[in-house]
């Protein structure tokens, strides 16, 4: 079993690139999660999970991340993703992405609707929500990420 992670942060960030590929990997770059190793994890912010905007992840670490990332070839395309963290009172978070050909503000909208319902099904209070979005245009290769790190 792994221990609670100490601190998350969200992050949001969108770029071009030769490829889908690089316009990921640079996305990430952009994002500070460039340089480490995303393990893909679902939708639980565990409990007493810190949030820490201005956490720097060591280089090569392995670092859960739950993340939503859209890429396009289609010049002139707009494209965005998001990520939330729908925070409880005193109990475990919701972690929520979202990625499509659409605007930064639709993206966001998306995110605080199925955070609400997350909470709703659940039976539980949303006391707080952590949204992170972007939009891009896309020139020739582009990529949108959204993503919330688990730092343990």
């Amino acid at each position: 079993m792994l221990p609670t992670p100490k601190k998350y942060f969200v992050t949001a960030a969108s770029a071009e690139g030769h490829s889908k590929l690089n316009a990921f990997d640079n996305a990430l770059l952009k994002a500070r999660i460039g340089n480490v190793n995303l393990l893909r994890v679902s939708s639980i912010l565990p409990p007493n999970a810190e949030f820490d905007p201005d956490l720097m992840l060591p280089p090569g670490s392995l670092v859960p991340t739950a993340y939503g990332y859209i890429t396009s070839d289609v010049p002139g395309e707009t494209i965005a993703a998001a990520v939330g963290v729908g925070l409880s009172k005193d109990t475990f978070g919701v972690i929520m992405e979202f990625s499509g050909k659409c605007t930064k503000e639709e993206a966001e909208k998306a995110i605080e609707n199925m955070l609400k319902e997350a909470f709703e099904t659940r039976g539980m209070e949303l006391v707080d929500m952590k949204i992170e979005a972007v939009e891009h245009k896309v020139e020739k290769v582009g990529c949108c990420l959204a993503a919330a790190p688990l730092w343990y």
